[in-house]
């Protein structure tokens, strides 16, 4: 639960995932995330950029607080999409 270091609720998370088990749901966050690259996510304009898509696709409001406190986790995570080490860590710590 290392995103609670970033002042993301687990409120949040919870709800955010009770939502992506709806597969039509799920499906259009894919949608968005594809062919993100691990450059795209290291660039703030861009990563907020797909927070709020997904907020939207979800139908889950954010605040720009809590859009700031995303974008600042995916951020120091250094994510790369291709890497399957940090695709199996990211499912581990939303499972």
């Amino acid at each position: 639960m290392s995103y609670v270091k970033y002042g993301i609720s687990p409120q949040l998370v919870e709800r955010i995932k009770t939502k992506l088990r709806n597969p039509a749901l799920k499906d259009r966050v894919k949608r968005h995330l594809d062919g993100v690259s691990k450059y795209d996510l290291q660039d703030r304009t861009k990563v907020r950029s797909l927070i709020r898509q997904v907020a939207k696709s979800l139908n889950e409001p954010l605040t720009i607080v809590q859009e700031d406190q995303l974008v600042n986790f995916v951020i120091s995570l250094k994510i790369d999409p291709n890497n399957t080490f940090h695709l199996l860590k990211l499912w581990g710590m939303f499972r």
